[in-house]
């Protein structure tokens, strides 16, 4: 294989998300500059490269080095290592910075970096806050180049490698040799795929234990976070374990289930009441159900010491406050919260359920009890302040996650309250309630909000469906739908679907309208008229600012009418201009709407949380967004955390409303067009809704519906005596 090496002169294109770069190399062998292609890592003009690969003939471009394998050496001339500087590689040095140390140090700084570090305090500029971000970046970039020197070595895509040297640090080379499946579980982005490719270049062989038993685990977990099941039966896993594997052997793979339980990895366990032989959970999923069941067992069966006489005097008190006259329906949820240790409250839209909880509220406020509110996401929380008077709070925040220690109100240490309401709770997974379950006190009351027919928890589990299908915890179903609700076509629709019915059309034209059905079957078509609708029909029919009150919602994320086409054509179109930051195939500019990807304790800031793209720091390398009014950082490295928000899926609006909604609902989203999706996108509008798309595909989402269906097993361990 033909070698080179040289001087990196300039970096065309780099992709810092896969290492792929487009460079011209400075060579001793060839005349001029070489245009070498390739994975090549973090590389930074004023490095020399030592490039194994061939060469290839561009019809474009011409001839091209390309590279299969690139070591790094730091650069040794003057000139290099001014480059080297100049060009960011380190974090914290940019051009004026770089000057000033090869003015100091000439020739020697990258050596004083290395060996005496604090001597760049001697230079103007630098201070031990800077200096720990220019060392720390030194020191990364470092072990990150030792740990692709492995990869590389074993043909192993070097890609992810500063992402697994984030999480394993020194040791990464290490836990790589040991068992390269466990950055499946550990990184993100890595899945069991990619770790199965890096496990056969370092040697790992197709029938090893450790491939079989991570594709066993891997099946159980992606059936928990793709559909939220806790469980597989037995035969039914060892089949897609095998596929996946493609083992002709299943006799393997149920070798590796029964070695899986013996280290208490797995738990196997009958349910008849299910119908299911042998269901296979992850010990953790397990453990969590039963613990859930009998954490809720002991409050139930805790005597409650408020006299039902002070409770009925106190309701009627707030009632009269309020001037409010509680229908039948209203007054038995309110008894029922009141009376009993865990309640739950459910039912759609325009049924009273803010009502009620405002006045349970009020009314053991009243009686002395200590409250505490609180909702799966930040919206959802904000919402439910507004609608008692009262502060509400994320579940994390309630519990006081702190890094690297969970949350500081746990078994060991319990939440100070008397009540606990948790608005929104179909969004509630197994892993958040047990460890809200964890915190509270026997005294304290738990009261459940929210409507069973919304999308259940992305998170494995259906809690508050098996609770009320347990018939365990007292619950109210509202089903009245008061009169102002009457008059709103969201609401009345909401309804409608919900039973499998086609939508009514708004008896008023704009602004009063707010429902619109809008068959177009042309998906281009159909997607141009989106983007009119958000930029221009919506904001000048009903005056909303199309940047901030109008929101795109939409079943998938690819495809015409998916969230990655909708929100480039959105960002083209509101936000055209202003600095911009590449990565790969994404573009985020200031002034961007941003969402928040996945839950990040340590920023306080969690799934489907929404932002504001502020600025950027091109030599710190941090990005800023404002999320209801506070400033987060990301590095640039962590940009995988945050996407563009014009356009969202419906799952990750759950639990926040906008006053606008705009959903397409289109046949090539049939896989994942189901009637509590419909309902779900619907009813998170409170001004206007438009729903857009063909009518074969709206029936057919209303047809479907079995995004309801789980593998969980909570209703059959409340129902138990000992779950």
């Amino acid at each position: 294989m033909p070698t080179i090496h040289g001087e990196l002169v300039t970096v065309i294109y780099h992709n810092p998300e896969n290492g792929y770069a487009i460079a011209r190399l400075q060579t001793p062998s060839e005349p001029g500059q070489v245009t070498v292609v390739g994975v090549l890592g973090d590389v930074a003009p004023g490095e020399s490269l030592r490039l194994n690969g061939e060469w290839i003939e561009h019809p474009k471009f011409g001839r091209q080095f390309k590279a299969e394998a690139c070591e790094h050496v730091l650069p040794a001339s003057l000139n290099g290592i001014r480059r080297f500087l100049e060009s960011g590689a380190v974090k914290g040095i940019g051009e004026k910075l770089a000057e000033r140390l090869i003015v100091r140090f000439g020739s020697q700084v990258l050596d004083i970096l290395d060996a005496d570090p604090d001597r760049l305090l001697e230079v103007e500029g630098i201070g031990p806050a800077k200096l720990k971000t220019v060392l720390s970046s030194w020191q990364e970039k470092r072990q990150v180049r030792g740990l692709m020197l492995f990869l590389q070595t074993h043909g192993v895509a070097t890609t992810f490698a500063h992402r697994i040297f984030r999480h394993y640090g020194v040791s990464a080379v290490q836990r790589l040799r040991a068992n390269p499946y466990d950055l499946a579980y550990d990184i993100h982005g890595i899945g069991f795929r990619t770790a199965d490719e890096m496990a056969v270049k370092l040697g790992f062989a197709a029938d090893a234990p450790q491939r079989l038993e991570a594709g066993v685990e891997y099946c159980l977990r992606q059936t928990a976070e793709g559909a939220g099941h806790m469980f597989l039966p037995r035969v039914n896993l060892v089949e897609e374990a095998a596929r996946l594997l493609g083992c002709h052997d299943p006799g393997l793979v149920e070798e590796r289930v029964g070695a899986l339980v013996e280290q208490k990895r797995l738990v196997v366990e009958d349910i008849p009441q299910k119908h299911v032989s042998s269901a296979v959970y992850l010990s953790y999923f397990y453990r969590a159900e039963r613990e859930i069941a009998s954490r809720l067992q002991g409050l139930l069966e805790h005597v409650s010491r408020l006299d039902p006489a002070r409770i009925a005097s106190a309701v009627q008190r707030e009632e009269e406050r309020l001037d409010l006259r509680l229908s039948p329906e209203q007054r038995e949820a309110v008894e029922s919260a009141c009376a009993h240790k865990v309640a739950i409250i459910t039912g759609g839209p325009g049924t009273g359920k803010t009502t009620i909880t405002r006045v349970v509220v009020r009314a053991l406020k009243a009686l002395g009890l200590r409250i505490a509110l609180a909702a799966p996401t930040g919206r959802a929380a904000k919402r439910l302040s507004e609608a008692t008077g009262f502060t509400a709070t994320t579940l994390h925040r309630l519990l006081k996650y702190q890094q690297g220690a969970g949350f500081e109100f746990n078994e060991d240490k319990k939440l100070p309250a008397d009540l606990v309401v948790v608005d929104e709770v179909s969004m509630l997974d197994c892993g958040l309630c047990l460890s809200l379950l964890r915190a509270l006190p026997l005294t304290c009351r738990l009261v459940f909000v929210g409507d069973e027919n919304q999308l259940p928890s992305v998170g494995a589990g259906n809690v508050l469906g098996d609770m009320l299908e347990s018939g365990r915890i007292p619950a109210v179903r509202l089903h009245q739908i008061f009169r102002q609700a009457r008059e709103s076509m969201i609401v009345v629709n909401a309804h409608r679907i919900n039973q499998g019915e086609f939508p009514l059309a708004s008896p008023h034209p704009p602004p009063r309208a707010d429902f619109f059905w809008v068959e177009k079957e042309d998906l281009a078509e159909l997607q141009a008229l989106m983007v009119r609708m958000v930029c221009e029909r919506i904001p000048e029919a009903y005056g909303l600012d199309p940047m901030q009150d109008v929101q795109v919602l939409t079943p998938m994320h690819r495809g015409e009418v998916g969230t990655i086409v909708l929100n480039q054509a959105l960002q083209e179109r509101l936000n055209p201009a202003g600095q911009e930051l590449v990565r790969g195939q994404r573009a985020f500019r200031c002034g961007d709407r941003v969402l928040q990807l996945r839950n990040n304790y340590d920023k306080d800031v969690f799934n489907g949380d929404l932002g504001r793209i502020t600025s950027f720091d091109l030599e710190d390398e941090v990005l800023l967004a404002e999320f209801d009014g506070r400033e987060v950082e990301y590095g640039f490295d962590e940009l995988d955390e945050i996407g563009l928000a014009y356009a969202i899926s419906v799952h990750k609006s759950q639990g926040s409303e906008y006053p606008a909604v705009v959903m397409p609902v289109v046949t090539p989203h049939y896989m994942l067009l189901q009637r509590n999706l419909i309902y779900t996108g619907l009813t998170r509008a409170r001004r206007l809704a438009v729903l857009v798309g063909s009518r074969r595909a709206l029936r057919m989402g209303l047809a479907n519906e079995r995004g309801r269906q789980r593998n969980t097993a909570l209703d059959v361990r409340l129902g138990a005596e000992n779950p």
